[in-house]
Order: structure tokens, then C-alpha cells, then sequence
């Protein structure tokens, strides 16, 4: 018999998008231009973040991580969806489909908890103004950005050593976009009770404790403000927490649809998908600048700068 730590299949085909026949051309020239508007809108954001000294503040130091961590999300999952919409078959191989399995939640692991320490970030802004400067100290931040990603690559390399012990014999038709940890383990001819118990448990957990820390940020803020409201306090908090309130709700009202809306997977579950995956780091940059006095004023003096040099 075959030793349980090993799989019979070099390969697995993804069958994709739900896309009508003879318009995978629109679809891809679509899907194209929002990859290359988030990497380019997001890379834009990075580089004015390090540029204008006045952007060297808590709060762009975390949205500049999830700027980068918005790229590598979509690149671990886009390219390869491109690739196949115009290559048959659409196929991945097995290592390619479990790295691109860890990197996806790897990816989206960091997302989650810098959104946390963001909304931290926001509360002690609103909060605590006057101790601003000293809670949220250097230290502090480069402590939160660096448990992020040591948190999320122990998650990911949890679960993915955990997938890599199964088995999947003959069925090899992966009905998504990319190699999804729910949908693998619905192949597997394996036992997969103790991947589901640790799914539900260890996944949930850091799901609630994510969402605790946010709401309770954003409960503490309101409480604040319902203390002594007033127009101009009621305009300073929206300024300051709509675009991080907005980002946090595209991407946990997507993400907790998919994972929580119902066990089987159908195309509603797959567009989903594709908007944590695709629109919500494509839309970032935009509801980050477009709300953003500071963001605006930075990308007028690099464009000025861009004008002198040209003279």
C-alpha cells in the first residue's frame, strides 16, 4: 500500500473561472489590467510612503506592509489564472499547487493581522492623541509588522504540512481558480479529520481574535466619541478610520462568505474569491489616496519633482 505521507498525482487541473465560451479573450485582457493596477498602484503607494518624510508615521509604515502584502497576494494567484486562460490544459503541478497553496496563506494571513494592527493604530490615534507618540514608538510597529509575518508563516506552514501527509490517488480536478485548502482536502482519499478539527479550531481562532482586536479598537473609538459628540470630532474619526474601515470591510465581508457561507463550492464561492483575491488589493491604493490629504500632497510633489527634473 501506499505510505500515507505521499501523493499519486504529479499534477493537478484547475479548471478556472465559470467563463463563457469564446470570451476567455475579454476576461483576460480584464483580469490583466487589475493585476497590473494593483501591483502598479500598490508599488506607487510603497514608493511615496518612502519618499515623503512626512509619510513616516505608524500608520503608512503598516499601510505600506499591506501594500506589498496586496502585490504578493495577487501574485500568487492571478499570473497563474492569466497563464491558463490562454494554455490547455490548465494545469499546475503538485509542488507548484502546494507552494502556491502556502503562499496564498501566508499572503492572506498578513493581510489579517496588519488590518488588526492598523485598527490598533487608529485607536490609540483617536483615543490617546497626546500619547500617540509614545505608545506607537518604532519599536512597537517593526514588533507588530514582524509577529505578522513570523504569525502567518507558522499558520501557513502548519497547514500546509498538514495537506502534504494525504493522499489524493486519481481525482486530481481542482473546480477553482487556484489550489484552495477547502477544495484540496474535498480530494483527498485520505482521512481528513484532524486537517478539518485544526481548519475549524486553529483557523477560527485566529479569525476571531482578529476580529476581536478590530471591533474592539472600533467599539473603544465610538465610545470615545459618543462621549462628546460633535461634527468636527464625528469628521476627524471618519477621516481618520473610513479608508481602514472600508478596506477592512471588502475584505472580511469576501473572505468570511466564502469560508462561512455554506460547504460546497460553487461559482458564487469562486467570485468571492476572486474579490479578496483581485478587486480588494486592486481597490486599496485607491481608497487609501483618494481619502488621503497626505497620499495627494505626496504624489503632487513627486509629480513636481518629475515636472523640475524634466525642465
Amino acid at each position: 500500500m501506499r505510505p500515507e505521507n505521499q501523493s499519486s498525482v504529479s499534477q493537478f487541473l484547475l479548471l478556472g473561472l465559470p467563463i463563457p465560451p469564446g470570451q476567455q479573450g475579454v476576461f483576460f485582457t480584464l483580469f490583466l489590467g487589475m493585476y497590473l493596477t494593483t501591483v502598479l498602484g500598490n508599488l506607487l503607494i510603497i514608493l511615496l510612503i518612502r519618499l515623503d518624510s512626512r509619510l513616516h508615521t505608524p500608520m503608512y509604515f503598516f499601510l505600506s506592509h499591506l501594500a506589498f502584502s496586496d502585490i504578493s497576494l495577487s501574485s500568487v494567484t492571478v499570473p497563474k489564472m492569466l497563464t491558463n486562460m490562454q494554455t490547455q490544459p490548465q494545469s499546475i503541478s503538485y509542488v507548484g499547487c502546494i507552494s502556491q497553496l502556502y503562499f496564498f496563506i501566508l499572503f492572506a494571513s498578513v493581510n489579517s493581522f496588519l488590518l488588526a494592527g492598523m485598527a490598533y493604530d487608529r485607536y490609540v490615534a483617536i483615543c490617546h492623541p497626546l500619547r500617540y507618540i509614545t505608545i506607537m514608538r518604532n519599536g512597537l510597529c517593526m514588533f507588530l509588522v514582524a509577529g505578522s509575518y513570523m504569525a502567518a508563516c507558522v499558520h501557513a506552514l502548519f497547514h500546509t504540512l498538514l495537506l502534504v501527509r494525504l493522499s489524493f490517488g486519481a481525482h486530481n480536478i481542482i473546480t477553482h481558480f487556484f489550489c484552495e485548502l477547502t477544495v484540496l482536502l474535498k480530494l483527498s482519499c485520505s482521512d481528513i479529520s484532524l486537517n478539518e478539527l485544526v481548519l475549524f479550531t486553529e483557523g477560527g481562532m485566529i479569525f476571531f481574535l482578529v476580529s476581536c482586536a478590530i471591533l474592539g479598537s472600533y467599539i473603544c473609538i465610538g465610545t470615545i466619541i459618543l462621549r462628546v459628540p460633535s461634527t468636527k470630532r464625528l469628521s476627524k474619526a471618519f477621516s481618520t478610520c473610513g479608508s481602514h474601515l472600508t478596506v477592512v470591510s471588502l475584505y472580511y465581508g469576501t473572505f468570511a462568505g466564502v469560508y462561512f457561507s455554506s460547504s460546497s463550492w460553487g461559482s458564487k464561492d469562486i467570485i468571492a474569491s476572486v474579490m479578496y483575491t483581485v478587486v480588494t488589493p486592486m481597490l486599496n491604493p485607491f481608497i487609501y489616496s483618494l481619502r488621503n490629504r497626505d497620499i495627494k500632497q505626496a504624489l503632487e510633489m513627486c509629480v513636481n519633482r518629475v515636472k523640475f527634473f524634466n525642465w
